[in-house]
């Protein structure tokens, strides 16, 4: 989900004075609505519908690398603060990524706090609803192609048969992060390609674990923030079908075909034993569905909003993740860390916090 920018630096005080006042004012007024209308809306609103005014970090760079299939992308690069090019780390947007920054950069600080711990950070551009996977085919729904009256703006089913990217070509984004983008990073910056990290949001945290398990020699570590963990559990794939058509219009059934091979090697409860072979180290995460203090503290409406649209998506994304932590220990994995805090939404300010909790532990797996 977007919402709106909240940014602090780690151990800082935010707003104590306005935490009091309005935190206050706002807390059981905000949570009554929500205990109302959060179990009948369910999955049915999954994301947000604003996006904020874009954060541009000027001391990051506009990086172009052109797709064989999905033609030129957009990344955008942040130096290591000490100017080396053997820690690299990349970051995945969430299920609404625009085509303009990566939310990482427009919602929070986590890129200016990985490059001051000698981190370079790769921040993909774009991919809206695309799992960061190679899908099957351009999204269309009965076979018809989007026609040209638009493109997609991430407001919801209206825009199912509208062009953009991922509708007038297929998307290929595994493909590019693992060669095009990957290659070229060493070839003209010189960045390590291997042993680096990768960690991302929802639909980026899904994609993060894929991408280490089946690329061990590109990825040494890899974050799932609030992911979907557990995709072929029963009613998954429909709450994925929601989410996807209320982010642009995107229809889970041109990613990869229900229950076939491509399906099940997305699902990061089937394929966890290849984590724990290739010795990949894991942070997982998900916040209780319970707002944190900051959600509260913005106005009320957006407050009602933000709690009533991410607290029943990260209750699922917990349920997900619990379930592969039990899969992990099944298998007597010793490669994950697992952090479950007291409160966190579907929401940035939840997932800053945990970039910072994680930070560490990524710094010592990478390079």
């Amino acid at each position: 989900m977007r919402s709106v920018r909240w940014k602090r630096w780690p151990g800082s005080s935010v707003g104590s004075s306005t935490r009091a006042t309005s935190g206050a004012r706002a807390r059981k007024w905000v949570l009554g609505v929500a205990t109302v209308v959060l179990l009948p809306l369910g999955i049915a609103i999954a994301g947000s519908g604003a996006t904020a005014s874009a954060g541009f970090n000027p001391a990051a760079f506009d990086f172009w690398v052109d797709s064989p299939v999905m033609g030129p992308i957009k990344t955008r690069v942040l130096r290591a603060a000490d100017g080396n090019t053997n820690r690299v780390v990349y970051v995945l947007d969430g299920q609404r990524a625009p085509e303009t920054l990566n939310g990482w950069e427009i919602e929070t600080n986590v890129p200016e706090v990985l490059a001051s711990w000698n981190i370079n950070v790769v921040l993909p551009v774009g991919g809206m609803s695309s799992f960061y996977a190679d899908w099957n085919a351009p999204s269309n729904f009965f076979g018809i192609s989007p026609g040209s009256a638009g493109s997609s703006t991430g407001s919801g089913a209206t825009e199912a048969f509208l062009a953009g990217p991922g509708k007038s070509y297929r998307y290929d984004w595994e493909t590019f992060l693992t060669q095009q983008l990957r290659f070229a990073l060493r070839d003209r910056l010189g960045f390590n390609p291997n042993r680096n990290g990768v960690f991302g949001l929802s639909m980026g945290g899904s994609a993060a674990l894929t991408l280490a398990a089946y690329h061990p020699d590109q990825f040494s570590f890899a974050g799932s923030y609030s992911g979907y963990l557990n995709i072929s559990a029963p009613g998954m794939r429909e709450a994925i079908r929601a989410a996807m058509m209320d982010a642009g219009g995107y229809n889970v059934d041109s990613m990869a075909p229900p229950w076939g091979p491509q399906w099940l090697r997305m699902d990061p409860f089937v394929f966890a034993p290849r984590l724990i072979a290739n010795g990949t180290r894991v942070w997982v995460a998900a916040g209780s569905g319970l707002p944190m203090s900051e959600d509260l503290t913005i106005p009320l409406l957006a407050a009602t909003d933000r709690v009533v649209r991410g607290a029943p998506l990260e209750a699922l994304a917990l349920a997900n993740t619990r379930a592969f932590q039990v899969r992990m220990m099944t298998l007597g994995a010793q490669n994950v860390v697992y952090s479950f805090p007291p409160a966190g939404l579907h929401a940035w300010t939840n997932w800053q916090d945990e970039a910072y909790r994680m930070i560490p532990d990524l710094s010592a797996n990478i390079g």
